[in-house]
């Protein structure tokens, strides 16, 4: 269940420049979404040693600015390709303020497994349901507020290409970083045993990890062998973080 609160960000926070991943599958509208909120300040580039574009804009809402940065589009975050690399990545390790995820109304239920992939990585997640014009004329219903409470993030309902619902969104993005809205993420339970591993890597990795890594996320791509992901995590000032002890303590939890 989401809670709002009326918390204002202060001093330096109120002028900041706030950077919103933009996250979503291929053909769901998201970059009719970028370029509405965007308009035409963007510059494309590549993301750093890849061929991959990256796209980012600028926009300002309630006199706060935002760097809005278009990832990748992809189906998963399991990192077996290089655009989802590049979007899990960036989500994860470069500590984006919010994430925004589009998904297409007319085929909610096959977005919602990246919606729930990346609510293991962040709770500061934003879903934004587009194409609602789209599933009117095909008589597809979305129950946005039924959404929001089962998912525990707030869901805005739009149709990108007419504008209808950016407005909205906008007032939402900017409630989410002016700590406004505290959500509660639903979380996948797998079953007691998984569940058990998980939580006792999770629980031994934790010491090694900087405070932002979300040590349950980090146990489950071990857990997968996907030990690509040790090579992006660095070392935080309190912490004793290396490869070789983390693989140690996942080979201890494994036995």
């Amino acid at each position: 269940m989401l809670k709002t609160t009326s918390l204002p960000i202060q001093g330096q926070e109120a002028t900041r420049n706030f950077v919103i991943a933009l996250a979503g599958n291929p053909n769901v509208g998201k970059s009719t979404v970028f370029n509405r909120l965007t308009g035409l300040k963007q510059h494309t580039g590549n993301w750093p040693g890849k061929t991959v574009t990256r796209a980012e804009g600028i926009f300002s809402h309630r006199n706060r600015h935002y760097t809005l940065v278009d990832l990748p589009g992809t189906y998963s975050l399991h990192a077996s390709s290089t655009d989802e690399q590049v979007a899990r990545n960036f989500i994860c390790f470069s500590r984006p303020d919010l994430t925004l995820v589009v998904c297409d109304a007319t085929c909610l239920e096959r977005n919602l497994n990246l919606v729930l992939q990346i609510l293991e990585i962040t709770d500061q997640v934003v879903l934004c349901v587009n194409l609602m014009d789209e599933a009117d004329r095909k008589g597809i219903r979305v129950d946005i507020d039924m959404l929001a409470h089962q998912l525990g993030i707030p869901v805005v309902g739009t149709a990108a290409r007419s504008g209808m619902g950016l407005s909205r969104l906008k007032d939402v993005l900017d409630d989410m970083v002016a700590g406004k809205i505290v959500t509660t993420p639903r979380q996948v339970v797998y079953d007691p045993e998984l569940e058990t591993s998980i939580n006792e890597i999770a629980k031994r990795l934790t010491p090694y990890l900087p405070d932002w890594i979300n040590s349950r996320w980090v146990a489950l791509r071990l857990l997968e062998r996907e030990y690509s992901v040790l090579d992006h995590i660095t070392d935080n000032k309190n912490k004793n973080y290396s490869e070789s002890i983390l693989k140690e303590e996942m080979a201890l939890c494994l036995q």
